[in-house]
C-alpha cells in the first residue's frame, strides 16, 4: 500500500477515532499468522527463544507475513491441529526454538530481519546485578518509536486509560461485552480521541521537520523550521477541518497554500508531497501484531506485563503502542544466593565463637 493511498484512506475517514484506530487495525491485520514469542531467560544471560505460529486453513507460512525472524539454524517442527468451537478448523502450527548465548545474538538477528516487521527497530536488554544475598536479573525488549518528533500518548492518558490502551484485545473485548459495556465503550472512545490527536500532532511535527530539511537553504525565514514549528497547531486545525476531502484539497494545493503561502505552493510541491509520503509510511508502518511472553530465573519482583489465563507473563505487541514513544516490555526477578547466606552464617558463628573465647579467657 503506497503512502498516497494511505493518505487518501486516512483523510476520508469520518472522525479521528475511525481514522487512526480502525484503519490501523485494518492495515496491520493482513492475514498474518497468530504468533507468540516466548523468551526463557537464564541466569547466565543466555536466552532460549521459542516461536509458535498458527495459520488457519493454510500450511504455508510466507516470509513477508512472519512477525519475528528465524532461519534454518533453529529447531523447527510443523504440525496440524483442529480448532474452532466444534473442532472444524484445520490449524497449521509451526514451532521454532533456538538457544542464544546472550541478547547480543538476539539483536543481530533483529538487525538482519527480512520479515513483515523489518521496518521496526527492536532490541533486547539484559542486566544482572550481584547483591551478595541476592542476584537480580532484568530482561526487556524494546521497540523504538516511529515518529522522530513525537507527542507521546502517555502524556494525555491517565493511569486507567493507559492500562486500557495497553490491554490485550481479548481482555478489551470481554469488558466491552460485559455488564459494564457502556462504561468501557465510552472509555475506549476517549482513548481513541486523545490518542488520535497525538498521532496527528506527531505526524505534523515530522512533516514540518522533513519538509524544512528538504528545502533548507532555498527558502526565506517564513519557511524555516523554527517558523513552521511554531505554527504546527495551525496546520493541525487545517488538517482536521479538511479531513473528509483532504486528498483533493492537498493535490490541488489548497492546504499547502494556507500553510506555506501562495508563492511557495508550486515551487515546493515535490518536497511537500515527499515529506507527506515519508510521514505516511511512519504512521502506517508495515507491522503485523504478535504476543510476547517472558520467563525469568528465580522469583518475579517487577514487570509491566500481565498474567494471562495460564499465569504466563505476557504483552500484546501492536503498532499503535510504539508510534509516539518507545514500547518496552520488561521483567525483573531475583534469586537467593544460598552460598552467601552460608558463608555469612559461618563467619558470624566464627566471630561469635571468638568473642566468647576471648570473654572466657579474660575471666
Amino acid at each position: 500500500m503506497t503512502g498516497k493511498n494511505l493518505k487518501s484512506d486516512l483523510m476520508k475517514a469520518k472522525s479521528l477515532k475511525v481514522t487512526f484506530l480502525t484503519l490501523l487495525c485494518i492495515v496491520v491485520s493482513c492475514d498474518e499468522p497468530e504468533t507468540t514469542v516466548t523468551d526463557i531467560v537464564h541466569a547466565d544471560g543466555s536466552v532460549t527463544r521459542r516461536i509458535e505460529m498458527r495459520n488457519i486453513g493454510e500450511k504455508k507460512f510466507e516470509i513477508h507475513k512472519i512477525q519475528v525472524p528465524f532461519d534454518s539454524t533453529w529447531i523447527v517442527r510443523d504440525s496440524l491441529e483442529l480448532g474452532g468451537e466444534k473442532g472444524e478448523d484445520s490449524i497449521w502450527v509451526k514451532r521454532a526454538e533456538k538457544n542464544f548465548a546472550g541478547v547480543e545474538e538476539l539483536n543481530k538477528m533483529y538487525a538482519a530481519d527480512s520479515g513483515s516487521n523489518k521496518a521496526t527497530h527492536r532490541y533486547c536488554e539484559f542486566v544482572r546485578k550481584f547483591r551478595w544475598f541476592n542476584t537480580t536479573y532484568t530482561f526487556g525488549e524494546v521497540i523504538q518509536k516511529q515518529f522522530k518528533h513525537s507527542f507521546p500518548v502517555s502524556e494525555v492518558l491517565n493511569k486507567e486509560e493507559l492500562d486500557y490502551f495497553y490491554s490485550p484485545e481479548d481482555a478489551v473485548d470481554k469488558l466491552e461485552k460485559g455488564p459494564d459495556s457502556t462504561k468501557y465503550k465510552a472509555l475506549k472512545d476517549t482513548i481513541d480521541r486523545k490518542a488520535g490527536t497525538q498521532f496527528f500532532k506527531s505526524a505534523i511535527a515530522d512533516w514540518v521537520s522533513e519538509f524544512t530539511d528538504m528545502t533548507k537553504g532555498r527558502t526565506g525565514s517564513d519557511l524555516s523550521y523554527e517558523s513552521l514549528h511554531a505554527r504546527e497547531d495551525e496546520l493541525l486545525k487545517i488538517v482536521q477541518e479538511s479531513q473528509q476531502h483532504f486528498d483533493s484539497l492537498w493535490n490541488s494545493g489548497i492546504i499547502t497554500r494556507q500553510f506555506i503561502g501562495e508563492s511557495n505552493v508550486e515551487k515546493f510541491r515535490k518536497e511537500a508531497d515527499s515529506s507527506l509520503n515519508i510521514v505516511s509510511n511512519r504512521l502506517f508502518v508495515n507491522f503485523n501484531n504478535y504476543s510476547v511472553r517472558i520467563v525469568m530465573p528465580g522469583k518475579l519482583i517487577g514487570t509491566n506485563g500481565r498474567l494471562d489465563s495460564l499465569k504466563n507473563l505476557c504483552w500484546p505487541v501492536k503498532s499503535d503502542y510504539f508510534l509516539t514513544q518507545d514500547y518496552k516490555m520488561w521483567a525483573e526477578s531475583k534469586e537467593t544466593n544460598l552460598w552467601a547466606w552460608i558463608v555469612t552464617g559461618v563467619f558470624l558463628l566464627f566471630v561469635a565463637a571468638g568473642l566468647i573465647f576471648r570473654s572466657i579467657k579474660r575471666g
